[in-house]
């Protein structure tokens, strides 16, 4: 009895949360100013990146460093998808377009669910000569498939339009579908955490060679962490590449993956609501923080306006909060916990 009751209170609490996460983005997108939505839109997508890649280096434990080439490719994908062929050709400079990328053509959900599809193979090919190695290793060999895909980005400009980039991309990422993809991607990516692949990812954590021996597939693991990562990454991408409507091989650097990594690291590898309140930290709280770049009045004293100052502060707090939370703010923790859904299923 006091099993059901707390089950109980876990599927309320859950559904309290889902309700309201849902109400906002809906509530966000009809009352808020276009700045305000453009930031939470920004804030959405980064919690689609930041729980898929905590999903392979903080579950599963690789240090892999490639979400900037599978979010490229999922921008690319959904660019070119959803551009028509008279914008093609009006913006190609270096080379004309190629034929079948002017045949190519989608709706916009189609066009993101094929960004995601083609990351996610890209990262089972991947997969084989990746998890060869470990560790160290492992981040210098993803980190080279990052390069990999700006260089391609650069060199086929028949199909990319190279350094100029793709523009004029129709803009269609609004609260709607970057708030409900990352309502989605958390629920998902939290039923795989609790599931038997979920144990089976944090056994290969904790320790590789003892999974093996209990009888875990570690490749057939990661593989799984890999592919998924990168399927969200991909529809990441296109969702950023549907906000900014301008995209280039500049856009998707390391800086991208670094900017990833400090977030989950912030909130505790590992833990899938510390992603998203590092998510929120990191994004809104950059764009919050702007008024310290601009001339302040300090108990009389008028202050000269300082570029940079706010990522001065910036990187205090982050010192600040690891040398006080060294596992990141949420550690391993999570706020949700949706085993309720499994012992529902269990009471059928």
């Amino acid at each position: 009895m006091m099993n059901d009751a707390i089950f109980t209170k876990q599927r309320l609490i859950n559904l309290a949360i889902i309700l309201t996460a849902i109400w906002f983005t809906w509530f966000a997108q009809v009352t808020f100013d276009e700045y305000t939505v453009r930031i939470i839109n920004n804030v959405a997508i980064f919690v689609i990146l930041a729980v898929s890649y905590n999903l392979i280096n903080g579950v599963t434990g690789q240090l892999s460093l490639e979400p900037n080439g599978f979010v490229a490719v999922g921008a690319y994908v959904t660019a070119i998808l959803t551009l028509d062929a008279d914008a093609m050709l009006y913006q190609f400079d270096l080379e004309d377009p190629a034929q079948w990328v002017l045949a190519l053509q989608a709706d916009f959900a189609w066009a993101l669910l094929f960004a995601g599809i083609v990351s996610a193979l890209l990262a089972l090919a991947l997969s084989f000569p990746v998890f060869r190695v470990r560790g160290d290793y492992l981040a210098i060999v993803t980190l080279g498939f990052g390069f990999i895909i700006k260089i391609l980005a650069i060199n086929n400009p028949h199909i990319t339009n190279g350094s100029l980039g793709l523009n004029d991309i129709p803009e269609f990422s609004n609260l709607y579908w970057t708030g409900g993809i990352a309502i989605f991607a958390v629920l998902a990516i939290l039923n795989i955490i609790y599931s038997k692949y979920g144990r089976a990812m944090k056994a290969v954590r904790d320790d590789e060679d003892a999974a093996t021996a209990m009888g875990v597939n570690t490749f057939k693991t990661k593989t799984l962490a890999f592919c998924t990562s990168a399927f969200f990454e991909g529809v990441g991408g296109g969702l950023l590449a549907a906000l900014l409507t301008s995209i280039s091989p500049d856009l998707f650097t390391f800086l991208l993956t670094f900017q990833l990594l400090i977030i989950i690291i912030l909130g505790g590898l590992g833990s899938t609501t510390g992603a998203i309140l590092g998510t929120v930290f990191v994004m809104a709280g950059l764009e919050w923080m702007r008024f310290l770049d601009e001339p302040m009045n300090i108990f009389g004293f008028q202050t000269e306006g300082t570029p940079g100052m706010r990522m001065v502060v910036f990187s205090l707090i982050l010192i600040i909060v690891m040398l006080f939370a060294r596992e990141g703010v949420m550690g391993k923790k999570e706020l949700f916990d949706l085993k309720w859904f499994k012992k529902k299923k269990a009471d059928k």
